[in-house]
């Protein structure tokens, strides 16, 4: 209606100049309406094509605050789906020797026993890492009190836990390695135990469920890894630049949906980006970490200024281990996405 009126204002200007405007001379009487004729129409049009901007900009706005529909969680199964199905088509593939390519596994038959070591080494500080992260994590739960002191009331809590996280593991990677125990091995305990102090919160979730999550997390680590060696050695170590980019969109989605809602179509689309597509991403990341750990393993010289770092070839697996356990207790504890309000 508004519009209308600002659309007639013309009009009625158009006719008022044009009666006075009679009695001066015919012919300027004529042309003078012509051209507030020409400018009414012009001003009515602009009028008309403002408003439907402005529709369609509150169309949108509507649209990204719309209730979530599932869509979104639709997508994100499918996807999941997806990556599953070629994970298995290539254990399989890869497994039973359909490919004429030397497996990294086969390759391991001839590996100097330096590189059998660095192997072993490496899973060895994984192991210790997990073991580590998990023993804080359930001390943390057994004292109800502390933990709800230390769980992060906002998005400002969980990013400072973020930030000490990623302070302690770049100061691990930093301190040199020597056999024994070391500075570098206190530095891998205190940076696993202090990454299960700051999830100490996901104890909330239960018992039973985080017991399951954990079985399906050894099982996708368990048949990833599997797929990494028995696939040749550089398969999965051309995904690098891939791999980075989508783990900056999960990061991102992961930022945007700290801030929006998982009710909304917008806030329901980051969590399925974040979640499905980060056990995707990270998924793809264990593929690389493990051929990478190989390749490292056999390409290092014995007689290095610095020698071969398990620990910082192991905190790479680490974090895949740790990103896909969160999001697989995540889902589970919502139903699988598919039960949010």
């Amino acid at each position: 209606m508004f519009a209308a009126r600002v659309a007639r204002l013309p009009v009625l200007l158009c006719t008022s100049a044009t009666q006075s405007l009679k009695s001066v001379h015919p012919k300027s009487a004529g042309l003078a309406r012509v051209n507030l004729a020409g400018r009414a129409q012009q001003y009515a049009s602009q009028t008309r094509l403002g408003a439907r901007k402005a529709a369609k900009t509150r169309s949108l706005k509507e649209i990204a605050q719309a209730p979530a529909s599932g869509s979104a969680d639709m997508l994100g199964r499918g996807l999941l789906l997806g990556a599953s199905a070629a994970g298995i088509g290539a254990l399989c593939y890869y497994g039973l020797g359909f490919s004429s390519e030397v497996g990294a596994i086969e390759r391991a038959a001839i590996w100097p026993q330096y590189v059998r070591d660095r192997v072993r080494s490496t899973y060895m500080y994984f192991g210790m890492g997990i073991a580590a992260t998990t023993v804080s994590a359930l001390a943390m739960a057994r004292n109800p009190a502390l933990l709800m002191r230390i769980s992060p009331k906002s998005w400002v809590g969980a990013l400072g836990g973020m930030a000490v996280v990623m302070a302690s593991g770049m100061v691990t990677m930093s301190v040199p390695y020597a056999e024994g125990v070391g500075l570098k091995q206190l530095a891998w305990l205190g940076h696993s135990g202090l990454l299960g102090v700051v999830l100490a919160p996901i104890c909330f979730m239960g018992g039973p469920l985080l017991i399951r999550a954990a079985c399906y997390t050894a099982g996708v680590v368990g048949g990833l890894s599997c797929v990494a060696m028995c696939a040749p050695s550089d398969k999965f170590l051309y995904m690098g630049g891939a791999l980075a980019m989508g783990l900056g969109a999960v990061f991102a989605a992961s930022i945007g949906s700290m801030f929006l809602s998982p009710a909304t179509a917008l806030g329901s689309g980051l969590y399925a980006v974040s979640m499905y597509g980060g056990l995707v991403v990270f998924g793809g990341f264990m593929l690389y970490d493990t051929q990478m750990i190989m390749r490292r393993a056999e390409l290092h010289p014995i007689h290095a200024q610095r020698p071969f770092d398990p620990i910082n070839s192991a905190m790479s697996i680490y974090m895949d281990t740790i990103n896909i356990f969160i999001r697989i207790a995540t889902l589970l504890a919502s139903g699988g996405g598919g039960k949010r309000k």
